[in-house]
Formats: structure tokens, sequence, C-alpha cells
């Protein structure tokens, strides 16, 4: 791998499907980053508790069936499986143009869909230590088991009584999250 890759940043936007208004963070990681890293930063981004399975999927058109994953009893892998601890943001954006959206599901009970999408990347200078970092975003992360999108959209509405006074939907701040701890 060449230096020059070695000091490139990916920024990236994710967002939440069907949630409205819209839930979504904005942030940088190293393109030498392994999805299972990905998927920590993800998580911290979003503000998931990383407490059940999840996967990315990718493929041409709608047949999203290739995964990248830890294997587990929950996956269904109809295309190429690539294994998360192993595959680097480097390796799989080699050759694709930006912007490039794949899927990020949490919770497959829940289905809490997510796309993500690579945005663009800068190289930086040699010697620079690239660490996540989160840019921006609108809006708090449904809690835990609430649901999936149906429970959530459904107690924003007031039909479902789950919703604490601590809980605001609409705040957000991304001062208050350190991607750099993951």
């Amino acid at each position: 791998m060449s230096k020059c890759l070695a000091q490139t940043k990916v920024t990236l936007k994710v967002f939440l499907y069907e949630i409205s208004p819209q839930i979504w963070r904005r942030f940088t990681i190293s393109r030498d980053a392994t999805f299972a890293q990905l998927h920590e930063t993800l998580q911290a981004a979003m503000g998931w508790e990383d407490k059940e399975a999840h996967e990315f999927r990718f493929g041409k058109g709608k047949n999203l069936t290739d995964v990248i994953a830890t294997m587990s009893d929950d996956l269904v892998v109809e295309g190429k499986f690539h294994d998360e601890n192993e595959l680097t943001i480097e390796q799989f954006l080699s050759r694709k143009r930006l912007p490039l959206r794949i899927l990020y599901r949490y919770d497959f009970l829940e289905d809490w869909v997510h796309e993500l999408v690579f945005e663009r990347q800068e190289e930086l200078d040699m010697g620079e230590v690239i660490v996540p970092e989160l840019l921006e975003g609108e809006r708090a992360c449904p809690p835990e088991d609430c649901g999936g999108t149906w429970g959530y959209m459904s107690a924003l509405e007031g039909d479902v009584d789950w919703m604490d006074d601590e809980y605001d939907p609409d705040f957000f701040d991304p001062t208050a999250i350190n991607l750099r701890e993951q």
C-alpha cells in the first residue's frame, strides 16, 4: 500500500431510512480503517449501544446481495461475503468512483437501515495522524429497543407511549460525541 493512501481520510454521511425529519451524521475516518472499525465509528456517531447484530450490504442496482460483516447465525448471504475484520475501506473503494452508497443494517429484529455515502476523500500531509472525527449531524438517535422505525415514528406521533421526558428527538450536540476514542 502506498504512503499516500495511508494518509487519506474519507468523509461519509449516514442517515436512517424511513425517519422524518431525517436523522443523519457526517464524519471522517481513515481509508486504512477496517469495516469493523467503521462499524464502531458508526455506532458512536449515531448513538447506538452496539447491542445487536449488524451488516453492510452492497451490490448493483437494487440487488444488494454482497455482505460485509462478521459471520453469525443471523446473517443471510446470497452474494459474496467479506469479513469486516479484514476488509479495509481502501480495499473496498479501490477503483470505485465517489460518491458511493451502501447500506448499513443494525439490529435485524428492529431492522434499522442506514444509507452510508462515501462522499469524498482527502490526502493529508505525511505524518499527520488520521482519527475519526464527527463533523456535523441532526437530531437524536432513536433509543435501542423502541420498536424500529415503526415504533419510533409512532411514538413521535403520540400513538405509542414509550418516550420519557429525558429523550428529546430534536436535540443533537455533535461536540458531545468523541469518535477519537473508538
